[in-house]
C-alpha cells in the first residue's frame, strides 16, 4: 500500500477518530480530517498533543504506526500493534533463529545497496562518485572492514561541503535529516510490521536502548534519498526545518524507484524488502529484494 505520512506538527492539537477519519482539533473545533484509508504513518511532532484511546487503538488495528517525536524531530517511541500479519508468530521464530552467517550476508547486501545510492546521490549532484561502486564491491559478508564508515566520510563532504558534521543532535542541514530520517523510518516501521518480523531483532544494529534495530537497519539504503532531498533545499536557499521543508522530504516517500520490472514507490519497495527479509530467515531465499542503483528520473 502507499498511503500518506501524515506529520502533526502544531502544538495543543487534538487526534482522534471518526467515521473512517482521523480528525485534527483545537479547543473542540475541528480543523482538519484524514481517510484512515489514506494513512501509511502518522508522526506526532509537537508539545501539548493529546490522543483518543480509540484512534490508536484503530491505527494499530490497520497496521499504522504512529511515530512519537521528541527533540530534534527525532522518534522517541512508535505505537506497534501486538498483531501485524497472519504468520507473524512463525515469522518472528524464523527472525529470531537466523544464523549469525545469514544475517552477515544479507547485511552485506544492505551495506553494497547504500554505498550505490550514496554514489548515484553524488553522481545526480554532479560530484565525483566513481569510487563509490569500488567500496560497494569491497564489502565483504558482516561488513568487518566497516566500509560503510569510511564511505560517509567521503559522502558527507562531498555532498553537504567540508564544513558539514553530521550531528543527530544538531540544527540547520542535520535537522533536516533528522526529520527526514523520522519520516523515513515510520514508513520502513510499517513494512516491518506488515511482513510479521520482529523490530528488535536486528541483523546488524544492536544498542540495546534502541527497540527498532531491524527498522534502522533495513532503511539504511534508502537514506540517501532524503540526503538528495536536503541537497536540493540547501541549493534552494533553504536550510532550516520550515514548512516547505517538511513538505519536500514528505514527498520523498512517494517517488517511484527502479527495481527489476520497472519503478516502483518506495514504500512498495520497502514492503518488498522487508518480506524478502522473512523469506530469507525461513530458507527460502539467500537474496534480498532491493531497489536498483540510481535515481529516478527527476529526482
Amino acid at each position: 500500500m502507499v498511503g500518506r505520512v501524515v506529520e502533526v506538527a502544531t502544538d495543543g492539537r487534538h487526534l482522534a477518530v471518526s467515521r473512517g477519519f482521523m480528525t485534527i482539533a483545537e479547543n473542540g473545533a475541528e480543523l482538519a480530517r484524514v481517510p484512515l484509508d489514506d494513512l501509511a504513518a502518522v508522526v506526532a511532532n509537537a508539545h501539548g498533543l493529546t490522543y483518543s484511546n480509540n484512534l490508536l487503538v484503530t491505527l494499530a488495528a490497520r497496521g499504522v504506526p504512529m511515530v512519537l517525536c521528541g527533540a530534534n524531530h527525532r522518534p522517541a517511541a512508535v505505537v506497534w500493534p501486538v498483531d501485524g500479519h497472519h504468520a507473524q508468530s512463525g515469522r518472528m521464530s524464523d527472525q529470531a533463529r537466523a544464523s549469525a552467517p545469514l544475517k552477515k550476508r544479507l547485511w552485506q547486501q544492505i551495506v553494497q545497496a547504500k554505498i550505490l545510492a550514496q554514489g548515484a546521490t553524488l553522481d545526480a549532484v554532479g560530484a565525483e562518485a566513481g569510487g563509490f561502486r569500488l567500496l560497494a564491491r569491497k564489502v565483504r559478508a558482516g561488513d568487518p572492514d566497516n566500509v560503510e564508515a569510511e564511505a560517509a566520510r567521503r559522502y558527507w563532504p562531498l555532498l553537504l561541503g567540508r564544513e558539514f558534521r553530521r550531528d543527530q543532535e544538531g540544527e540547520g542541514l542535520n535537522a533536516l535529516l533528522n526529520y527526514g530520517y523520522a519520516i523515513l523510518r515510520a514508513a520502513t516501521a510499517r513494512a516491518v510490521m506488515a511482513a510479521g518480523l520482529h523490530p528488535s531483532l536486528g541483523l546488524m544494529h544492536s544498542n540495546r536502548g534502541n527497540p527498532m534495530v531491524l527498522v534502522d537497519d533495513l532503511m539504511e539504503p534508502f537514506r540517501p534519498l532524503v540526503d538528495r532531498e536536503v541537497y536540493r533545499l540547501k541549493e534552494s536557499g533553504v536550510v532550516e526545518l520550515t514548512s516547505e521543508a517538511k513538505a519536500a522530504l514528505a514527498r520523498t516517500m512517494v517517488v517511484d524507484l527502479p527495481v527489476d520490472d520497472g519503478l516502483s514507490p518506495m514504500m512498495t519497495c520497502l514492503e518488498r524488502l522487508a518480506t524478502s527479509l522473512a523469506k530469507a530467515c525461513a530458507g527460502e531465499t539467500d537474496r534480498l529484494i532491493l531497489p536498483k542503483p540510481g535515481l529516478p528520473l527527476g529526482f
